[in-house]
């Protein structure tokens, strides 16, 4: 007989939420009517189908299905997936049509009293100093073994940047360096270039930088990243090129002459945008050049998501929030001088990117479970990749390379004081 999921360990998914018999009515008529709408098919317990075909859903408990998502809204529906509630044989088919309805899933008169329903992040998961480090610890310190199981060689866990689709798995690494190689390349980085990296993440960026020639300081929250990115240091002979430090990007001092941070910046929380862009701006030398890639969403959407609180930060990324490029753009031309001067957008390759990592963890789950990650981490994560691939392949999300440099005319001094002048847009916007 199989063993439920620990009580201690997953208390939101073995626990059916308060709701009231209201709540649960009403959202399963909500549920009902947004299913009946969309090109999938539900399935409910008993033989009942709705929706227009397409991707199957099979939803095994009704009544706990609608009285979660009643009770918590998306939290519930992630958590009713991880509870095997619902399931389906094509779960990336599925997300992929629920992100790429998102706006219409709820009547847009229902949509204006999100505030009274919606769930409010907790504030312990606020990104100050401490808490930033406690939130990068409850995902990126699970186990380095974990992610060896499903990244590639490189250890990095970011988009690639592949030649063609669809992409296949012997062709990750060269796509990862492909990537890593266009932001190194954004930046100027190159023989004796002093080169900040906010976000260590396995090694590889900085690796890659020292060998060519770069003087490489990097910084991350995470105990366990910080020691096997410096096993990979030493063992690639590059230790007197690549400083690896435990730290706040707060907290860096220093002048470089390139920057590079790599999906950091949802990491960041919408209150510290003005603090993350004024780091980066006292940091840059004059004539320096900053490279960021950043996940995104449309502006509207994150207007509507922000101060909620979600699936994802419950249980994968506490703190996080995807920004808008034009947030971005505001937090940067109001507390800082910093330009945007080009943006990428590649979004179809992150899709491609997660569909490996997915398909690796699945084939895997012997291998993890051997980690001590039960069948409800398994499940959980397996929502995870596949939510997230779903939000690329639909057009909810998208990851951009963007080049920021210091404004025209806006001297040392007033580059350390936070001066701003307005971002212009550049190519690509």
């Amino acid at each position: 007989m199989t063993e439920g999921p620990d009580p201690v360990r997953w208390p939101g998914v073995v626990t059916l939420p308060e709701a009231s018999r209201v709540c649960t009515a009403v959202a399963e008529r909500l549920v009902r009517r947004a299913l009946s709408r969309l090109p999938l098919r539900a399935r409910l317990a008993g033989g009942e189908s709705v929706g227009l075909g397409g991707p199957l859903m099979e939803i095994r408990e009704p009544g706990a299905f609608f009285r979660r998502i009643g009770a918590e809204g998306l939290i519930g529906f992630g958590e009713s997936y991880m509870a095997g509630e619902w399931d389906s044989p094509d779960l990336v088919g599925v997300l992929t049509v629920l992100a790429a309805h998102a706006t219409e899933l709820v009547p847009r008169p229902l949509q204006r009293l999100r505030g009274l329903w919606a769930l409010r992040r907790p504030p312990e998961q606020a990104n100050t100093p401490d808490g930033a480090r406690d939130n990068i610890s409850h995902h990126y310190d699970l186990s380095n073994d974990l992610f060896a199981t499903f990244l590639d060689e490189t250890l990095t866990y970011s988009a690639a940047v592949f030649r063609g689709f669809p992409a296949e798995q012997d062709l990750l690494p060269a796509a990862q360096h492909r990537k890593i190689d266009r932001l190194l390349d954004m930046a100027g980085v190159g023989p004796h270039t002093r080169l900040l990296e906010i976000g260590t993440g396995w090694g590889e960026l900085a690796i890659r930088a020292a060998e060519r020639g770069a003087r490489v300081v990097t910084v991350t929250l995470s105990q366990e990243q910080q020691a096997l990115a410096r096993a990979r240091v030493d063992e690639a002979g590059l230790s007197e090129r690549v400083e690896i430090r435990l730290l706040d990007y707060r907290q860096v001092t220093g002048e470089y002459d390139a920057i590079v941070s790599v999906e950091m910046i949802e990491a960041v929380g919408e209150e510290y945008w003005p603090a993350y862009f004024r780091t980066l701006e006292q940091r840059l030398a004059p004539g320096g050049r900053i490279a960021l890639q950043a996940i995104t969403m449309r502006d509207e959407r994150l207007r509507a998501a922000r101060g909620t609180y979600t699936w994802i930060q419950k249980y994968i990324f506490p703190g996080g929030l995807v920004p808008s490029a034009d947030a971005l753009e505001r937090a940067a031309g109001t507390h800082t001088g910093l330009l945007t001067e080009q943006v990428t957008r590649f979004g179809t390759h992150y899709a491609e990117t997660l569909r490996l990592w997915r398909e690796r963890f699945t084939a895997r789950a012997e291998e993890i479970e051997a980690l001590g990650f039960d069948a409800t981490f398994r499940r959980m994560w397996t929502f995870y990749l596949a939510y997230s691939e779903a939000g690329f392949r639909s057009g909810y999300l998208d990851v951009q390379h963007i080049l920021l440099t210091h404004g025209a005319g806006s001297d040392d001094s007033a580059r350390r004081a936070g001066g701003s002048s307005a971002v212009t847009s550049g190519p690509g916007r």
